[in-house]
C-alpha cells in the first residue's frame, strides 16, 4: 500500500489501493434519465474512463481494471452491441498515442478472438505501442468472464500436463493463479461498481477472493473525481485480515 493525500483540499487517505477494478454500469439508464438513446450513454461512459484514468495517475494508483464488454453483452441487442464495438475501435484510436506519452499500459483481457480483425489489430497495436509504460497498468476487460478466465487457466494447465511440461501432483492453486489473468499484477485491493446493481457480475472472480467492495448508485457518466475519492476515502477506513482476527492485523501494525 501506498500513502498519499486527497486533493482539492479533501482529507488525507491513510492508504491507497495499489489495483483498482471497476464495473462501469449504468450507462443506458443514464441516457434514459435524459431521453437520449442507450448509445449516448455508452459514449459518454466511454469518455468518462479519462477521468477515472487521470485520477489513477495523480494519485499514484498503479493498476486500473475496467469491464467494458463482458462475454454474456453478446446477448444485448444486435446494434447495441455493434454500437459498442465502434466505441471501442474509434476511442482506442483516438486516445492510445495520449495514453502512451501519459506512461500507460494498455492491456486487453479476454477472448478477443470474436472481435473483428481490425479491432484485434488496434487492441494488438495499442498493447505493443505501450508495453514498457509503467506509470498505469490499464487493464480492459473485453468479451471477458471470470467463468471463461478459469476455465481457460485450467485448459492451459491441463495442456501443459499432456506435453509432460508438468505433473498433476503440481495442479495447485499457486499454479493456476499462474494462469489467470492479470496473474503478474496485485490483485485487485478495491472493487467498484457503479449504477446501483450490488453483485460483480461475473466479474474476476478469481481475483476479488480478498478485494475490497464498493457500490453507488451513481451511473457511470456522473461518477467523477469526488465520487472516485469518496471510493477510496470508504477503502482507506476499512481493516483488511485476511483471513487473520483484528487483534493480530492491530499487533503487526503497531510492531513493524
Amino acid at each position: 500500500m501506498s500513502s498519499a493525500e486527497k486533493t482539492n483540499g479533501m482529507d488525507t487517505l491513510e492508504t491507497l489501493p495499489q489495483h483498482v477494478a471497476i464495473i462501469m454500469d449504468g450507462n443506458g439508464r443514464w441516457a434514459k434519465q435524459k431521453g437520449k438513446p442507450r448509445a449516448f450513454g455508452h459514449k459518454a461512459g466511454v469518455e468518462n474512463v479519462r477521468s477515472a484514468i487521470k485520477t489513477c495517475l495523480e494519485l499514484g494508483i498503479d493498476c486500473l481494471t475496467v469491464f467494458a464488454f463482458s462475454t454474456e453483452n453478446w446477448n444485448r441487442p444486435k446494434k447495441e452491441v455493434g454500437i459498442l464495438m465502434d466505441l471501442f475501435l474509434t476511442s482506442l484510436t483516438k486516445e492510445v498515442d495520449e495514453l502512451h506519452k501519459n506512461g500507460v499500459r494498455i492491456r486487453f483481457i479476454g477472448d478477443r478472438s470474436a472481435f473483428s480483425k481490425k479491432l484485434q489489430k488496434q487492441i494488438n497495436d495499442s498493447e505493443q505501442l505501450t508495453q514498457s509504460n509503467s506509470k498505469l497498468a490499464f487493464n480492459i476487460a473485453a468479451n471477458y468472464g471470470g467463468r471463461w478466465d478459469i476455465v481457460n487457466a485450467v485448459r492451459n494447465i491441463y495442456q501443459r500436463i499432456e506435453k509432460g511440461e508438468i505433473s498433476v501432483d503440481k495442479f495447485d492453486v499457486e499454479l493456476l493463479n499462474s494462469e489467470i489473468a492479470l496473474s503478474d499484477l496485485p490483485e485487485p485491493d478495491l472493487f467498484i461498481r457503479t449504477g446501483g446493481e450490488h453483485r460483480i457480475s461475473n466479474f474476476l472472480l478469481w481475483q476479488l477472493a480478498y478485494t475490497e467492495l464498493y457500490f453507488t448508485d451513481v451511473f457511470w457518466p456522473d461518477f467523477d473525481k469526488a465520487n472516485f475519492m469518496e471510493a477510496l476515502n470508504s477503502f482507506s477506513t476499512r481493516q483488511r485480515r485476511f483471513g487473520h482476527t483484528g487483534e493480530q492485523i492491530e499487533k503487526k501494525q503497531t510492531t513493524s
